[in-house]
């Protein structure tokens, strides 16, 4: 199969339409998506990605009518939920709701809930509502790795898996999309992302929920994930961080730092420590740390608040739980 990088939303749709995969951009990722009404299409992302048929894919609605057809809102959490799908809907946070029949189970799982969201991306918003079905869209690279935030990363992951990208600017957020359940007064944070806890918590309290080991809610739980091919060791400051003898070592930097023979690659997440920068910039420099011949990825914790305990839950699932101490002797 030719991957082709196209602009042409029309020809998105007639593929789709086909029961055909096409990788478009959301402002979070670039997302991988299929017909998710379809099974057959959405078993072509599995393929893809090599994605196992345990972890759920999040359903993207082409406008809120759509909701009731595919879920069940509840109606105990009814007036929350309403709340908070008109506060961040369209946009990067995904709510679970009890599912319809007419959902497919290989999109969730087999479990008895669907995530869903709204895409704010003009692009992937024409070509849904186009489309006029929901879309599975989990995010365009092989399964496991680092996300896709351009058109030229997905076509690095998936060339030759997938007809047809289609290009826009790197994506706004560089960071999936939140994701919650509601109960009674309370959300459930399953995946940190764009959407903070701060922000939620103007709404109902706030709970981060924690995945069980070796058992899944949401996409994006698993322990390990996000990964670089090449090892990565998270540290809260490199600036006493001693490599090895003939160690080549790539840094992922939040504080200020110079040009340090120490490090064979730099990239620094944010000049002006920005943490919206920050995430943007995070799958990019992952990727080009990752293609840069180094044998080990250092990087650096950024602050938990805000946006940054979504990168730094990134960073410690791509880590696979891996830390060094910055006095690390050589």
């Amino acid at each position: 199969m030719k991957t082709v990088i196209s602009t042409d939303r029309a020809a998105a749709v007639e593929l789709l339409r086909k029961g055909e995969i096409v990788a478009l951009p959301t402002e979070t990722v670039y997302g991988l998506a299929a017909d998710a009404l379809n099974p057959i299409a959405v078993a072509k992302i599995f393929e893809a990605k090599a994605r196992p048929r345990f972890d759920p894919l999040i359903v993207h609605l082409p406008s809120r009518g759509w909701l009731e057809k595919i879920a069940d809102v509840p109606e105990q959490n009814q007036r929350l939920i309403l709340e908070l799908a008109d506060e961040f809907w369209p946009g990067p946070f995904t709510i679970v709701f009890p599912k319809h029949e007419i959902v497919p189970e290989i999109v969730t799982s087999g479990f008895d809930t669907v995530a869903v969201r709204i895409s704010a991306h003009p692009v992937f918003a024409d070509i849904v509502c186009e489309f006029d079905h929901p879309l599975a869209a989990p995010s365009a690279n092989r399964f496991g790795r680092v996300s896709a935030t351009t058109a030229q990363h997905v076509l690095d992951e998936l060339d030759g898996r997938i007809p047809l990208i289609i290009d826009a600017e790197p994506t706004e957020h560089g960071l999936e999309s939140t994701i919650v359940s509601v109960r009674g007064n309370s959300i459930d944070i399953l995946r940190r992302g764009p959407i903070t806890a701060e922000q939620l918590s103007e709404f109902a309290m706030v709970n981060i929920v924690a995945s069980p080991a070796g058992k899944i809610s949401a996409p994006g739980q698993l322990p390990s994930h996000y990964a670089p091919k090449t090892p990565l060791d998270l540290i809260d400051k490199a600036e006493s961080f001693s490599p090895r003898k003939n160690q080549r070592v790539g840094l992922l930097a939040w504080n200020p730092i110079e040009f340090d023979k120490r490090f064979a690659a730099l990239r620094r997440l944010s000049e002006r420590q920005d943490l919206r920068e920050a995430a943007a910039n995070l799958f990019r420099f992952l990727r080009e740390l990752d293609q840069s011949n180094v044998d080990l990825i250092l990087a650096e914790r950024v602050p938990a608040q805000g946006l940054g305990a979504a990168i730094l839950d990134r960073l410690e699932r791509a880590s696979h739980g891996r830390s060094v101490a910055a006095d690390m002797p050589e």
